[in-house]
């Protein structure tokens, strides 16, 4: 048990309550301690009852049963690790990496896959040029995992609606504060707020291999002829410790 508890302890602290939660929603819902009517009922008893908690439970629900259950641990895999490496190279600034997933969750409307896939696409396009593997052998950039991912889920599970949710709003994100103010020159739509700082505050100066450089480094890029292209990280390899 100790080694149990050595490997959750290790993960990032917004991943590993993000994890627990995914893993006792669901577990609730299949002991039949709480029906899963409550979960998918949620927006009458926000709107009318005031139980402000019950978007929150709703979006760790999942319904496992015996044509989902599989589905279920390839997406609690894929958040597990890439909702870590995400948040691990936001290099010491939770409130930024909550503030990403506050951002996503709000325009998914609350549901749990496509959190999940937004998530691994802001990871993947800031890797998009490392190689990575997928299931029996298969190489490829990482760019292109949320799409091959989605056409894997479709295989399992013969739906692609929450995977493309997922990877349109990981997209969005990643564009409004990224590509648009880095790569396009456009101003920052999107900034974290104070409070999530205070809440949360930084425990080293930057984002590890990306954020907007400061302007004297974007005019000695543009003297050297760097077309105006900014490096968003080295990345991790799947697999990789």
């Amino acid at each position: 048990m100790s080694d149990i508890g050595d490997w959750f302890r290790s993960i990032p602290a917004i991943t590993r309550y993000w994890f627990a939660a995914t893993v006792a929603v669901p577990l609730v819902g299949k002991l039949g301690l709480i029906s899963p009517a409550y979960f998918f009922l949620w927006p009458e008893a926000f709107l009318y009852r005031f139980q402000v908690w019950r978007p929150i439970t709703a979006t760790f629900y999942f319904p496992v049963g015996p044509g989902t259950g599989f589905l279920y641990l390839v997406n609690l895999y894929f958040l597990y690790q890439y909702s870590t490496r995400l948040e691990t190279a936001f290099d010491g600034r939770p409130a930024d990496y909550l503030f990403m997933l506050l951002f996503n969750w709000i325009c998914i409307v609350l549901l749990m896959i496509p959190l999940i896939m937004s998530v691994l696409y802001v990871w993947a396009q800031l890797n998009r040029d490392m190689i990575v593997s997928f299931w029996f052998g298969t190489r490829f950039k990482a760019c292109y995992l949320p799409w091959v991912i989605l056409g894997f889920n479709y295989i399992i599970g013969g739906s692609v609606i929450n995977e493309l949710i997922g990877n349109l709003v990981g997209h969005l994100y990643f564009f409004l504060m990224f590509r648009y103010p880095m790569d396009l020159g456009g101003r920052n739509f999107l900034s974290t707020p104070q409070f999530l700082y205070r809440w949360l505050p930084s425990r080293r100066g930057g984002v590890s291999g990306f954020g907007v450089p400061p302007a004297s480094m974007r005019r000695a890029a543009d003297q050297n002829g760097g077309g105006g292209r900014h490096n968003w990280g080295q990345g991790f390899r799947l697999g990789d410790q």
